[in-house]
């Protein structure tokens, strides 16, 4: 049945206009200022209403097994979630054990992932380098669609790896025309901290923050664009959490070096002294990577968002239970690092963000689906509203109201680290795959009903056809050029 949302104001990145738009199948097959309906047509009104893309999270871990245990929210319930929040895709991350073969952890996601009520793809992670990890590199782009690779500077001893790995590796990427991610922090230094903060008898969540102060994050920023820059490679910085990061993305993007920031919604309004209540549970339901910091970091993502030096808001979403951060209760290097966000993040940023000034309309739909479609290869097939591009649409209400409560989420957890937020801003009807998924407090989105989404490589630096070989010799590769 033809799907019809009538009256209502078409916003995509690059402007807005008064338009209807007609659903024919899973497609967008007209966007125009006056459609007539067919017979049989459902007609959804949106007057008075925004009809923006569905958002695109490009940050989340379902169902990840992770610090002793695994996230709350599997791909049934994290996507219902974010249905109901407006968002529509998710990437999620394959992470490998080190050691374990890409290929097999590929499919574990994706036995995960059949339950998805929306759409989703993934990045890989690279959690170890070896001739195997360098030729199952080839296969994840070509024959799996996934076109990132995610490297964590952080986590010693576990995901962490080394600058020669980092360098090997993001020199395979750009070989294959992909690009690799960073979650930057010294790993290194932060094991130290945390060595010390123990022993003057530190133990609670306010540790995780002393010991993941903003200069670590900053110099692995700043490392990791060296490292991009010396390969030839794109590099997209995650959870660009503080003033350090983001300057030194705005020096290299400057500088002409193609460089991506994600803040977080988690990081744009929450702060630091979360970390000091007296509740433990409070502070601990607040223990991510990286931390909250102090609120003067908060200025200058929003500047970078309103300036084009950030370009994509996302939540890392990664929902813990009570009962699980517990398992932190005596160290605070236990705690599962992660919060939750996929259900509330773009009624938040509509408020903070759209209605205070320092996000247009249009500047809301580049941060939270077109400039990650782009940056992604999917545009616009995703992120955008226009004929031909996927029916996944958001029909948003500038005047609704919405208070944050645990109780009425569908997150499986029983906290919510926006409890009693109130947002002016918020879906009326999320439309995925030109099926209206939810609408006004009704989740009409099944399990199972989401699809595994593909993305093409980029065009690749040339590097000849260097082989592992060549590619991993120590004077082998400058600036992304095989030398002779």
């Amino acid at each position: 049945m033809p799907l019809l949302i009538r009256g209502g104001t078409v916003v995509n990145h690059d402007h807005s206009r008064r338009a209807d738009v007609l659903i024919d199948g899973e497609i967008i097959a007209a966007v125009a200022p006056k459609i007539d309906p067919l017979a049989g047509t459902e007609i959804v009104d949106a007057g008075g209403c925004y009809v923006m893309p569905g958002g695109i999270d490009p940050h989340t871990h379902l169902e990840l097994p992770f610090m002793g245990t695994t996230s709350a929210d599997d791909f049934e319930w994290g996507t219902k979630a974010a249905l109901s929040g407006g968002t529509t895709m998710v990437v999620d991350f394959c992470i490998p054990d080190p050691g374990q073969s890409m290929l097999a952890a590929y499919q574990d996601w994706r036995r995960k992932s059949e339950k998805a009520a929306a759409d989703y793809g993934f990045h890989m992670a690279v959690t170890s380098w070896s001739k195997q990890v360098f030729d199952e590199m080839e296969i994840v782009v070509k024959t799996y669609g996934i076109n990132t690779f995610k490297h964590f500077m952080a986590y010693k001893g576990a995901l962490m790896v080394n600058d020669d790995e980092l360098y090997n590796s993001f020199a395979r990427c750009a070989q294959l025309g992909a690009m690799p991610l960073v979650h930057a922090e010294n790993g290194d230094v932060v094991a130290r901290m945390q060595e010390a903060l123990l022993a003057r008898g530190v133990t609670g969540p306010e540790g995780h923050a002393f010991s993941r102060p903003p200069e670590v994050e900053g110099e692995a920023t700043n490392r990791a664009i060296m490292i991009a820059d010396m390969t030839g490679a794109p590099l997209y910085v995650v959870h660009t959490s503080c003033r350090e990061s983001h300057e030194a993305i705005a020096r290299a993007r400057a500088a002409g070096k193609r460089v991506y920031g994600e803040p977080l919604i988690q990081h744009l309004l929450l702060d630091a002294s979360e970390y000091a209540s007296k509740d433990w549970d409070h502070a601990a339901a607040r223990v991510m990577s990286p931390p909250f910091r102090d609120k003067v970091h908060q200025d200058s993502l929003w500047a970078g968002l309103q300036s084009g030096s950030l370009q994509v808001v996302a939540t890392d979403h990664c929902s813990f239970t009570r009962a699980q951060k517990r398992i932190g209760i005596d160290d605070f290097r236990k705690i599962p690092n992660g919060t939750g966000g996929l259900e509330d993040r773009m009624p938040l940023l509509w408020t903070a963000g759209v209605n205070t000034g320092r996000l247009t309309t249009e500047e809301f739909v580049a941060v939270t689906s077109a400039n990650i479609a782009r940056i992604l290869n999917i545009f616009p097939r995703k992120g955008a509203v226009a004929a031909g591009s996927d029916a996944d649409l958001v029909v948003w209400d500038p005047a609704r109201t919405k208070t944050i409560s645990a109780k009425q989420q569908l997150s499986r957890i029983e906290y919510n680290v926006f409890e009693d937020f109130t947002c002016t801003g918020a879906p009326v009807a999320t439309v995925s795959r030109g099926k209206i998924a939810w609408q006004q407090g009704e989740l009409r989105a099944e399990k199972g009903d989401g699809r595994y989404v593909e993305r093409p490589a980029f065009s690749p630096v040339h590097v000849a056809n260097a082989t592992w070989k060549e590619l991993t010799a120590p004077q082998a590769v400058q600036r992304g050029a095989i030398t002779p």
